[in-house]
């Protein structure tokens, strides 16, 4: 039985999330923990968690080993948006757009 975890309303964009999912899709958890680990990437961190909750996840609802576990689906939905306003000269203002991210990571056995 698949292991799933969800991160809603996560603090990182879905475009800098993405790139941490894109290089752990498809490895084994052991390997994929070492990635996002010494990864350098702002939502690594973050990814990392729902990671970690995924596999205790799996762990939990059937005894399966982390040795046998594959990351199978990684995916980064985009979520809301919290706009701000920044006054610039002249009376005009920018909008400034603060976005959220919601990961879903699945693992299964190999």
């Amino acid at each position: 039985m698949p292991g799933k975890a969800i991160g809603k309303y996560l603090r990182v964009p879905p475009r800098k999330a993405r790139e941490v999912t894109e290089l752990i899709r498809g490895l084994p958890v052991e390997e994929a923990e070492q990635v996002v680990r010494f990864s350098k990437r702002r939502g690594a961190k973050m990814v990392g968690k729902v990671l970690k909750s995924a596999v205790s996840n799996a762990r939990q609802s059937k005894e399966s080993e982390t040795r046998r576990l594959v990351v199978a689906e990684a995916v980064v939905d985009e979520g809301p948006m919290l706009k701000r306003v920044m006054a610039r000269a002249r009376g005009v203002r920018n909008v400034i757009r603060r976005r959220s991210s919601h990961v879903r990571i699945v693992v299964e056995e190999r």
